[in-house]
């Protein structure tokens, strides 16, 4: 009924291990409550969560929107440690008059539901209809797409949680290492930090589509789309003697893009047309990563006329949540605009589509090795 495979980051492996692996904490267990409900019973003395971080937690009935008792009976877990659910955009309780006092708010102020970081950030940039896709990079890297109803990978590599807005759920690759690999490859060429990612980004604007060759799996820490493997790890491949930083540079972004690819194929059944792509995230302030996405995903990328994030998300669910706007959709309709286009040119998108091919057979080759370290 959770929908998602059992990983290490959902709270029930989490609630398991502490109850094998610390039995006196977890005998002191009486409420669970995810961090901003905790923030939340802190401001009202309410204790409530709402549904798209309880999705999160792999005892949601994410087709019911109920806590999933079956989940609860496997796991031999009590639902009397469980808050109840409120709605996103549902107020959840009032700011209470002794926090109102220390905070210098007026006493009753409400506080909604509020949503996961993943839901809020897609509310943020506008990613609240079926059809509309969210491409991150950040830290991480993240594919996420709206559905009228929940949606299941039949391999359960990608996530499926309920999305903050009323009547959707959304389907969600992530990659773990994005801005992060540039990061990595940037502290490499300049240990002390004076190297800027502008800098790094005009050596690669120099080598042409597909770095000569150059192939890089950006599996730094792992990966979990679509692989969920833990012991997958970076990889250069096709290095060659006509090879220099800048197309080291450029095969990181790249490799980037092709592991973004991997999760927006699994999702392209679920679409029924052509997805149109929102680039957000640290990624979305280069142009040359935002027109490598569109060359890679053969799809027009469109940027934010701001680069909004969760907290603008949130802000929107309270103004919907006060009363103030009807719906998120309409809010963001107001909220939200797109800048500029930039659609894929065909004979990048050719070159690529022949690299992804070699990128993800370069992965089903490495993978033994991979095990066995």
């Amino acid at each position: 009924t959770g929908g998602n495979l059992a990983l290490e980051g959902f709270t029930a492996p989490k609630l398991l291990w502490l109850r094998q692996n610390e039995p006196n904490n977890y005998a002191r267990l009486s409420t669970l409550l995810l961090a901003k409900d905790y923030v939340r019973y802190r401001l009202t003395g309410e204790i409530a969560t709402e549904l798209s971080d309880a999705a999160g937690t792999m005892l949601l009935d994410i087709r019911n929107l109920c806590w999933s008792a079956e989940a609860l009976q496997m796991l031999s877990l009590s639902n009397e440690i469980l808050p109840r659910i409120v709605g996103s955009t549902e107020i959840s309780g009032q700011v209470t008059k002794s926090v109102a006092h220390m905070l210098g708010l007026p006493e009753g102020v409400p506080v909604i539901g509020g949503g996961a970081d993943n839901a809020a950030g897609a509310v943020g940039s506008g990613v609240v209809r079926p059809g509309v896709v969210q491409s991150s990079i950040g830290t991480s890297g993240v594919i996420l797409m709206p559905t009228e109803k929940p949606g299941f990978d039949s391999k359960m590599r990608l996530h499926t949680f309920c999305h903050s807005v009323v009547g959707q759920w959304y389907m969600m690759g992530v990659i773990l290492s994005a801005g992060n690999a540039l990061k990595w490859m940037r502290d490499i060429l300049s240990p002390e930090g004076n190297y800027s990612y502008e800098l790094l980004i005009d050596e690669a604007k120099k080598i042409p589509p597909g770095s000569e060759g150059l192939l890089f799996l950006p599996y730094l820490a792992g990966e979990r789309t679509p692989h969920n493997d833990s012991s997958a790890r970076g990889v250069f491949f096709g290095l060659h003697l006509g090879h220099n930083r800048a197309h080291m540079i450029r095969s990181v972004m790249e490799g980037v893009c092709f592991a973004l690819r991997d999760s927006l194929d699994l999702m392209r059944p679920f679409i029924g047309g052509e997805p149109k792509i929102r680039a957000i995230g640290g990624g979305a302030r280069s142009s040359l990563w935002c027109q490598m996405q569109a060359d890679v995903f053969d799809s027009p990328v469109v940027t934010l006329t701001e680069n909004n994030g969760p907290a603008y998300g949130a802000a929107a669910m309270a103004a919907v949540g006060a009363g103030v706007y009807g719906n998120i959709g309409d809010i963001m309709d107001q909220w939200i605009s797109t800048s500029l286009e930039r659609d894929p040119d065909p004979t990048n998108t050719r070159k690529y589509n022949e690299l992804h091919e070699q990128y993800v057979q370069l992965y089903r080759s490495v993978k033994p090795r991979f095990d066995q370290s």
